[in-house]
C-alpha cells in the first residue's frame, strides 16, 4: 500500500528552483528540487511524445538520447512530473504511466510555474 503524502510545491525566488516538499505519513519530511531548465526540457520531451504514455524513466531515456553522460538527474525529472501531475498538466493512466492532459504541456507548465512563483 502506498504511503500517503502531504506534498507542496514552491519556487525559490532567489534561484528560480522548483522545490517539492513532502511530509510522509510516517518518516521524516524531505525536499527535492528541479531547475527551471530541466522542467522545460521535461515538458518539451512530453510534447514530442504526441500523447504516448510515459514514465519518469522513459522521459529520462528520451531526454538523454540513450547516452548515460547526458542523463538528467532522476530526482529533478521526478519533481517535474510530480509538479505537472499536481497541476493537472499530466494525468495518470495505469501502473506508473502518465499522459499529457493537453496539447501543449510546455506552455501549460510555464503558466503554472510562473503562477506559483508569483504567488498566483
Amino acid at each position: 500500500m502506498p504511503t500517503e503524502l502531504n506534498e507542496s510545491f514552491i519556487v525559490d525566488r532567489s534561484t528560480g528552483v522548483l522545490v517539492r516538499r513532502v511530509e510522509p505519513r510516517r518518516g521524516r519530511p524531505y525536499e527535492h528540487t528541479c531547475t527551471e531548465s530541466v522542467l522545460a526540457e521535461v515538458t518539451r520531451t512530453i510534447d514530442c511524445l504526441g500523447g504516448t504514455a510515459f514514465t519518469v524513466e522513459s522521459i529520462i531515456e528520451t531526454m538523454s538520447g540513450g547516452l548515460p553522460a547526458r542523463r538528467p538527474p532522476f530526482t529533478q525529472v521526478a519533481v517535474a512530473v510530480a509538479f505537472l501531475k499536481e497541476r493537472g498538466c499530466v494525468v495518470p493512466t495505469r501502473q506508473r504511466k502518465h499522459v499529457a492532459a493537453t496539447d501543449d504541456i510546455y506552455l501549460d507548465a510555464k503558466i503554472e510555474y510562473y503562477a506559483l512563483r508569483d504567488g498566483g
